[in-house]
This record gives C-alpha cells, structure tokens and sequence, in this order.
C-alpha cells in the first residue's frame, strides 16, 4: 500500500470540502483505495489528506493530476489556501 500525503492550508473547510467533495469520482478513477481527511485541532485552516493507493506509480499519477488539473486551475480548488506540501509514503515494514 503507498500513501499520497498531502498537507495544505485552507481558506473554509465547507468550501474545501465541497470541491474536494467533487473530485470524488477522479480519486476512484485512479485506483484510490481509501482516504482520511483531518484537521488540526490547534489550526481549523489547515488540512491533512492521506490517499491510499495499489502502487506508487498510481500515486505519482494521480499526484499529477492534482498538480495540473485541481490545484493549477483556481476554479478546481477554492478553499485552498497556498501551496499543497506533499509526499508519497510506503510502508517501513517495522
């Protein structure tokens, strides 16, 4: 299991949340297998995303996506408050 781990600010979460909301269907797409989002409890502007996938290939891809279609285009990505920090984790095995 790989993990796309995405931290960003966040101008509203109901906003966020909508469009986050209807990417819905591109993350099933993609071979999402499952996702968590979370907050911070000392900063309610700020979002934790994990998404789940098969393999780091289809996190990659779906990485770009998101860099291209979601957070390049203003339309795609109201809430979003600066640049999403990210990274793609694998198991340690410990």
């Amino acid at each position: 299991m790989t993990t796309l781990h995405i931290r960003h600010a966040i101008t509203d979460f109901d906003t966020w949340a909508s469009a986050f909301s209807r990417f819905a269907g591109a993350r099933r797409d993609a071979g999402v297998r499952a996702h968590r989002v979370q907050r911070p409890v000392d900063d309610p502007a700020y979002v934790v995303i994990d998404l789940d996938f098969d393999t780091t290939d289809a996190a990659e891809s779906f990485l770009g996506f998101l860099r291209t279609n979601v957070w390049g285009v203003p339309a795609n990505s109201p809430g979003l408050g600066g640049t999403p920090e990210t990274m793609i984790l694998e198991p340690a095995g410990v």
